[in-house]
C-alpha cells in the first residue's frame, strides 16, 4: 500500500469535529492533528479524539499534505489562500466563499498553485443521488423540500446559505442549463436571518425547480423529487435511498412499477473525504470542484436578492452577512 497522505482540520465546532472522526477511519490517510483558533477548543476536540491539538496554522499547513477547512464561511478565501502557498491540497466546506469574486479568486489561487480545490457539497456523495443520477437523463421538475427543526446552530446565517444551498448545487448538476428566472420568498421567524425561504428557479433548456428550505418546522423533512419524461425519482436524503416509478407498458394494460434503486450501505462525509483523497493522490479534478461551489454560490445570492427585494415590498426588514455558512 502506498504511504499514507497526512491530513488536518482546520476548525474545531462540531462538524469539524465530523470531519476529524470520519479522516480517521478514510484508508490512506493519516489524521495529524486538529487546530481552531480557540486553543481551548482545539485542545478539547484532540482530546476527545486521540490526536494532536496543533498550536497555529502555520502549523498545521506545515504537517499536512490535505485539509478540511471548516470555519466560518468569511474565513475560507484567507484561509485557503494560505494552504496553496504552503502546497496543500484543500477541502473547503460550503459555500465556497463568502461571495463569488472570493470563490473566483480561490479557484485562480489553487490553479496557480498546482492545487486540489474541492467543495463540501455532501450530498452529491449521498448513496440515493448517487444512484437516481446515474438514471438521470432529461429532468424537468424539480419538487424539493429540506426543513428542520429549530436549532442553535447556524443562526448566524441565512437558511439559503445553510440548507437550500445543497440543492441548488444537486439540481445545477443535474439539470447543466443556464438559469433563466428566479423568485423566491423568505421570512425571519425566531432570528433576524431568513429562516423559511421557498424559491423556483427557471432553467433555458425549460427545467423548472421549486425549492422549500426552513429551520423552524416541527419536523425533520430531507425530501428531493424530479420528474423526466414518463418517470419520477424521489430521494430521501435521510434514510439515504432512492425510488423510481414508471409505467410498464408491457402486458394487456399498463400499470405504475415501484422501483427501489440499489444504493449500497455508505456514509457521505466518509465519501467525500475519500473523493478528495483520491484527488489529492491522483491530481483529477475533484467532482464538486471550485467552479462547481462558485455556481452553486452565485445561484444561492440570486435567491437572496429575490429574498431582500420582496422583503423590501412588504416591509419586512433583514439582517445577513452574505454567504456565512455558519460552520463553527
Amino acid at each position: 500500500m502506498s504511504e499514507r497522505v497526512p491530513v488536518a482540520v482546520l476548525g474545531a465546532g462540531e462538524h469539524g469535529r465530523k470531519h476529524a472522526r470520519e479522516w480517521r477511519q478514510v484508508s490512506g490517510a493519516e489524521l495529524v492533528g486538529i487546530f481552531d483558533v480557540r486553543p481551548e477548543r482545539s485542545r478539547e476536540a484532540a482530546a476527545e479524539l486521540g490526536v494532536p491539538a496543533l498550536e497555529s496554522l502555520d502549523a498545521a499547513l506545515s504537517a499536512a499534505r490535505a485539509v478540511s477547512v471548516v470555519i466560518p464561511t468569511e474565513q475560507h478565501a484567507a484561509v485557503a489562500r494560505q494552504a496553496f502557498e504552503h502546497g496543500v491540497d484543500v477541502l473547503v466546506e460550503k459555500p465556497i466563499a463568502r461571495t463569488v469574486a472570493e470563490a473566483e479568486d480561490l479557484i485562480a489561487q489553487a490553479a496557480a498553485h498546482g492545487r486540489i480545490l474541492q467543495v463540501g457539497h455532501l450530498e452529491r456523495f449521498n448513496p440515493g443521488v448517487v444512484a437516481a443520477k446515474a438514471l438521470t437523463r432529461r429532468p424537468l421538475f424539480f419538487e424539493i423540500h429540506r426543513l428542520g427543526v429549530f436549532s442553535s446552530r447556524s443562526l448566524d446565517v441565512d437558511v439559503v446559505f445553510d440548507l437550500m444551498i445543497h440543492d441548488l448545487d444537486l439540481v445545477l448538476w443535474m439539470v447543466d442549463s443556464p438559469v433563466r428566472d428566479v423568485r423566491a420568498v423568505g421570512l425571519p421567524v425566531l432570528t433576524d436571518k431568513v429562516d423559511i425561504a421557498n424559491a423556483r428557479v427557471e432553467f433555458e433548456n425549460g427545467a423548472v425547480a421549486n425549492f422549500t428550505a426552513s429551520r423552524v418546522s416541527t419536523e425533520k423533512v430531507r425530501k428531493f423529487r424530479f420528474f423526466q419524461p414518463y418517470e419520477y425519482f424521489s430521494i430521501d436524503f435521510s434514510r439515504r435511498d432512492a425510488l423510481m416509478l414508471k409505467v410498464d407498458q408491457n402486458g394487456p394494460s399498463p400499470r405504475i412499477t415501484f422501483n427501489k434503486l440499489e444504493t449500497p450501505p455508505s456514509d457521505p462525509l466518509h465519501s467525500e473525504l475519500a473523493a478528495f483523497l483520491d484527488s489529492v493522490r491522483t491530481r483529477r479534478p475533484p467532482l464538486v470542484g471550485g467552479e462547481e461551489g462558485k455556481k452553486a454560490l452565485a445561484l444561492a445570492e440570486k435567491v437572496m436578492n429575490c429574498i431582500e427585494h420582496h422583503a423590501e415590498q412588504v416591509n419586512v426588514r433583514l439582517a445577513r452577512s452574505v454567504g456565512q455558512s455558519g460552520e463553527l
